[in-house]
């Protein structure tokens, strides 16, 4: 039975959320980062970038009382106003190739992640745990919505339509030609209605944010503990979601980049790989693999495709049959070394969405030593090891839509 309820959302006004709205700001290059700052004064970056003001870089605690304070700075100049009644806001983002994702901004339940009704996929890197949960401790706010999907269902897609038929609070375009729209829900009868269809379902799925859950939810448990008064009731209680139904989801892979082939001189390292995979040389042409337990791999300037051999492993659970667990325990643990995927700074992530030559790219810039490819999770995939109580290896999806942050701030 999933938990959500409707918060009075810190806005800005209809008149600078264009202005306001951000990207994560590790997105950005750094020339991007310096354009906008000096540019743009009402950026949400302005807030989570609070040394720009000094001309110097800040960290740690220091950092996180300043983005506070510029927060604190933005209401006082009205660029952010609450509402004055708590509310749903259906959110819709169509992209640049006309994709649509419809859903509804809420306040979801921490005690849900703790008993499993919201269900996790991927595992998390700990340090970035604890690094965002002392961040939302200190700022004592959620600017960008946790991504969690649940089955299609019709009565909220009934909700979600007839309330887009109205005039929208949003509506604005993004450099990267998104098109954003809200519409605030706060009528009663409609409020009742979400949390009833909610309540109805058993699960509900992280698709985008983990670190982010995982950091919400440890902040509840330090904040419930210091409480003598906790009753279940307050704000920290809750984290802000972004909820869209299970078909408006795109998944995309993360490919993986490795800094160095632990010891082994290439030739060594193919006849290491030839043992499980059949492997083609596929030269300097780009190759992208089309199936699962397919891979593609780019190697001193050499694309080559990787087809796991049948009896290589054996597949008994959900996550045996994983791509992303398979390229860990057949290559990346016993020949590369690499033990501690939440942890280990030997392996980078890069998103699939971005071409195959990225990987050759980076290779080719002495950075790396190797690039892996592979092809995207299904949804199907995500829901069923999430279900056997499993956890894909950290960055096995990229998905899409990406949010924004600053349109929607969750206060506790």
């Amino acid at each position: 039975m999933a938990k959500i309820i409707p918060f009075k959302a810190v806005r800005p006004t209809r008149d600078k959320v264009s202005l306001v709205a951000a990207r994560s700001y590790q997105s950005y290059t750094k020339e991007q980062l310096e354009s906008r700052l000096r540019d743009n004064p009402f950026s949400f970056l302005h807030i989570v970038n609070p040394g720009y003001r000094f001309d110097k870089e800040i960290t740690g605690i220091e950092r996180y009382s300043l983005v506070k304070n510029r927060y604190l700075e933005f209401k006082e100049e009205n660029i952010f106003v609450q509402d004055d009644k708590p509310s749903y806001y259906v959110y819709k983002i169509v992209d640049r190739e006309n994709q649509e994702f419809n859903g509804i901004i809420a306040a979801t339940s921490a005690l849900d992640y703790e008993n499993d009704v919201i269900r996790k996929h991927e595992d998390t890197i700990e340090q970035r745990e604890i690094i965002f949960k002392d961040y939302l401790k200190t700022v004592g706010f959620n600017a960008e919505p946790v991504l969690l999907t649940y089955p299609d269902n019709a009565v909220i897609k009934g909700i979600i339509s007839k309330k887009q038929k109205e005039r929208s609070e949003y509506e604005f375009t993004t450099t990267y030609r998104d098109t954003h729209y809200l519409w605030r829900v706060e009528k009663p009868e409609l409020l009742e209605a979400i949390e009833k269809e909610f309540k109805n379902m058993s699960h509900i799925y992280i698709a985008d944010g983990h670190h982010r859950t995982v950091s919400a939810y440890l902040l509840y448990q330090d904040l419930k503990a210091a409480n003598p008064n906790h009753n279940s009731t307050e704000p920290y209680n809750f984290f802000m979601s972004y909820l869209i139904p299970e078909s408006d989801l795109r998944i995309h892979e993360f490919n993986r980049l490795i800094k160095d082939l632990n010891g082994f001189s290439k030739e060594a390292f193919l006849i290491e790989l030839d043992t499980l995979y059949r492997i083609e040389n596929r030269g300097t042409i780009p190759y992208k693999p089309l199936q699962k337990h397919h891979f593609s791999m780019y190697l001193d300037g050499e694309f080559y495709s990787l087809y796991l051999r049948k009896s290589a492993v054996d597949m008994a659970t959900s996550l045996d049959g994983l791509d992303a667990q398979i390229l860990y325990k057949t290559i990346l643990e016993p020949i590369l070394g690499i033990q501690d995927l939440r942890n280990e700074d030997r392996i980078v992530y890069m998103s699939g969405k971005k071409d195959i030559v990225n990987i050759k790219s980076n290779v080719d810039s002495g950075k790396f030593a190797v690039g892996f490819g592979m092809v995207p999770v299904t949804i199907q995939e995500m829901k069923q090891i999430a279900d056997d109580g499993f956890k894909m290896p950290p960055k096995s999806t990229f998905i899409e839509p990406k949010l924004r942050s600053g349109v929607t701030i969750y206060e506790f």
